[in-house]
């Protein structure tokens, strides 16, 4: 582990003023909240910085109801009888183990680092092949996994927490030394595997609040990954519905692409020829199988990836005719 200083401010002000300091004074830092992905990272000496700020003692940021979450919440304690919907407990009791769940934050799992076979690895590995363009190590290494360009990083967004949150309509609330800003999950995404997100410097997620509607949806969540008892998914697919009505029908997947994303145009194709039941969930499946484009830098090859991106979205949506 390289060395850094922790901080521990107390305060959502304590926090930001932190930030603000520690910028003006041009050291660079990362917010912790449970450290499940981060840490790791750090050990592995993957991008670090001389200063950590963590969010674990800041008061009310553990705050768990029916329509708000902070961003201290633990996955373990995402169930239904603390109120939570049923697709964001469906999704989050299947994140990695138990023991990582009872560490790992809702806030961590929103902002996980994109992954990537040439940038998850140890730093002596990665310098023996050359650096990749995500952790370039100021070289300007071009990108492993789509060669001779050096202008966007494919590494994959992983969480599982997102999708579900989309397809229930929820916002996300961010801060930092510039003040407070509100914006759909949908936009909280950056489609570039380096930037991740729109967080900027010093930002960090608060809380995530959920619509009134979002109690009236019912959900499902479909997971693909090479152990359930542990791994990061291939592919994951998110839909929601208020009974009886497929005009409301929300659909999103997670673990293709840098970011974790929603398919309306795909839903109105299949709504505009009439809704026609299982008919309509096949056409639904195929459509969204062919919007998605993933890669080729985790476990599992791409084309089976996107096949069965297909097989999730069916049985995500059939889950809610059921």
């Amino acid at each position: 582990m390289p060395p850094f200083t922790l901080h521990h401010p107390t305060t959502v002000d304590e926090a930001c003023e932190l930030a603000a300091k520690l910028m003006a004074a041009g050291e660079g830092f990362d917010w912790v909240a449970g450290g499940t992905d981060l840490v790791p990272n750090y050990k592995w000496h993957i991008n670090t910085k001389p200063h950590v700020i963590s969010l674990a003692k800041i008061q009310g940021t553990d705050t768990i109801s029916s329509n708000e979450l902070g961003c201290m919440v633990r996955l373990a304690d995402l169930t239904e009888e603390n109120g939570v919907h049923s697709v964001v407990v469906q999704a989050a009791s299947k994140v990695a183990s138990s023991l990582v769940r009872t560490n790992a934050t809702l806030g961590g799992n929103l902002c996980l680092d994109t992954r990537c076979f040439w940038y998850n690895q140890g730093e002596d590995w990665r310098r023996s092949i050359d650096w990749c363009h995500k952790a370039d190590c100021g070289t300007g290494a071009d990108c492993r996994v789509i060669p001779n360009q050096n202008t966007l990083c494919v590494a994959t967004y992983q969480g599982d927490i997102a999708p579900t949150l989309m397809v229930l309509g929820a916002s996300v609330h961010l801060i930092g030394p510039n003040g407070a800003r509100t914006l759909p999950i949908d936009s909280f995404y950056q489609l570039d595997g380096m930037k991740k997100n729109v967080l900027e410097e010093g930002e960090f997620l608060l809380k995530v609040t959920l619509p009134e509607d979002a109690n009236k949806r019912t959900g499902s969540y479909q997971k693909l990954r090479v152990r359930d008892s542990w791994d990061f998914p291939e592919a994951g697919v998110a839909a929601s519905w208020i009974e009886g009505d497929p005009t409301s029908l929300v659909v999103a997947t997670t673990a293709l692409e840098s970011i974790p994303r929603t398919h309306p145009e795909e839903v109105a194709s299949v709504l505009e020829a009439g809704w026609d039941g299982n008919a309509s969930v096949k056409a639904l499946s195929t459509a969204v199988q062919k919007s998605v484009k993933p890669v080729n830098n985790t476990a599992l090859p791409p084309r089976y990836r996107r096949s069965m991106v297909r097989v999730l979205t069916k049985r995500a949506v059939e889950g809610l005719l059921e």
